[in-house]
């Protein structure tokens, strides 16, 4: 386990053994969810409405690429319910390549069914506007290159992801917290200048400021300044969290991959098992310097594929025909998923051995299926062509 620290040289503390164990309290998100159902009024507004508008179709209108917009809606004239078939078309931006011919009214019932499997909506009526938004929303912030700015390496950020994964972890916080906070430490590593020695820290405030996003329940302050052993105190941690918000901009916004990872993999049908290896081999990417270039949905299609390569499941022709519609959804060309897949592949095969092993561990659970411990992850480099030299 990472044992490196970046404050007097003091160690990471390695969460996952017990005798170290930080005493802090369990921080479960027990507070269930509430019932998803619109007020009061906005039914008795809704009611009043004429059928004949409630019941009003939607037609797909392509937008300029200046307006950084890959699709959008607008309401079709009941008059001309015969007029030309809706256009299905995701648009590529920012160079992305291989432009996809959708089956619009198939992919789109498919994308209402699988929110509403997920809890993601309220109305199906706004599925494919959400959907629209989470495509729109992941080009707003990405990383032209994966070059870290001096004296930061790609292994001392591994070290800090990993140990703010067990950090999480011991918090029981939700899997977007952790990839928020992972995409707001590679936004602060190039856009505030931070210090070696402040690296710890900014990993904290990164989570605490995920956490205070997407949370219920946070720890307090105190609580994080014990588990970097008060290396920095309450106020280094406040003033950093300072910086943080202001050197964004309060520019918090992120879609995760792993709503895209979900999305595409319930409308494919896929396995729970499937889904466990896949969101395996996706928290690896958190771990890789080189992942950050690309877009959340081009990675959780890559963790995807190589999770049905690997397990090499039986298909059937409708699991077969329900894959092809999921896979309109993986926006870029063939050789970007290609180079995606090669990187967890290799990250896979090595995450036994690695030192920073705080995802192995998590995903080597009976709660998910002990998807780490797969014998076909050894050789999932070679799957793809890769020879040992290359690994």
């Amino acid at each position: 386990m990472a044992q490196t620290g970046f404050c007097d040289s003091k160690a990471l503390l390695d969460l996952h053994k017990k005798e170290r164990r930080v005493p802090l309290r369990t921080w479960a998100n027990s507070c269930l969810p509430k019932e998803r159902c619109p007020p009061a009024e906005s039914m008795e507004r809704w009611e009043m409405v004429p059928k004949a508008e409630q019941d009003s179709k939607w037609v797909r209108v392509p937008l300029s690429a200046e307006e950084g917009i890959i699709l959008d809606y607008a309401q079709m004239n009941t008059t001309h319910a015969d007029g030309p078939k809706e256009e299905a078309m995701l648009r590529c931006l920012h160079g992305l390549q291989d432009l996809r011919i959708l089956v619009p009214s198939l992919l789109r019932h498919e994308m209402e069914l699988a929110m509403d499997k997920l809890g993601l909506i309220y109305d199906r009526t706004y599925a494919w506007d959400i959907f629209s938004d989470m495509m729109r929303s992941q080009l707003r912030d990405t990383f032209p290159s994966a070059d870290l700015p001096n004296p930061f390496t790609e292994n001392t950020r591994a070290i800090l992801v990993d140990w703010l994964i067990q950090v999480h972890e011991v918090f029981h916080f939700s899997e977007e917290s952790l990839y928020l906070a992972v995409h707001l430490l590679n936004r602060c590593l190039r856009q505030i200048k931070v210090s070696v020695a402040s690296l710890q820290l900014l990993g904290v405030v990164c989570l605490f400021v995920a956490g205070k996003k997407e949370e219920c329940l946070l720890p307090e302050v105190s609580e994080l300044c014990y588990l970097m052993e008060n290396a920095y105190t309450k106020h280094q941690l406040l003033r950093m969290e300072r910086r943080v918000l202001c050197g964004l901009k309060f520019n918090l916004s992120h879609c995760p991959p792993l709503h895209f990872l979900l999305l595409s993999a319930s409308i494919a049908r896929c396995s729970n098992k499937m889904v466990w290896m896949a969101r395996y081999l996706l928290e690896l990417s958190l771990l890789e310097g080189q992942c950050v270039m690309f877009l959340p949905v081009q990675l959780a299609g890559a963790a995807l594929r190589l999770a049905r390569l690997v397990l090499q499941e039986p298909s059937t022709p409708e699991s077969e025909a329900a894959w092809c519609i999921s896979s309109t959804i993986h926006v870029g060309s063939e050789a970007t998923l290609l180079k995606i897949m090669q990187i967890l592949a290799v990250a896979a095969a090595r995450a036994r051995t690695r030192e920073t092993r705080a995802t192995y561990i998590k995903f080597s659970t009976a709660d998910t299926m002990c998807v780490s411990h797969h014998p076909a992850l050894k050789g999932a480099p070679c799957l793809l062509g890769l020879t040992s030299m290359q690994t």
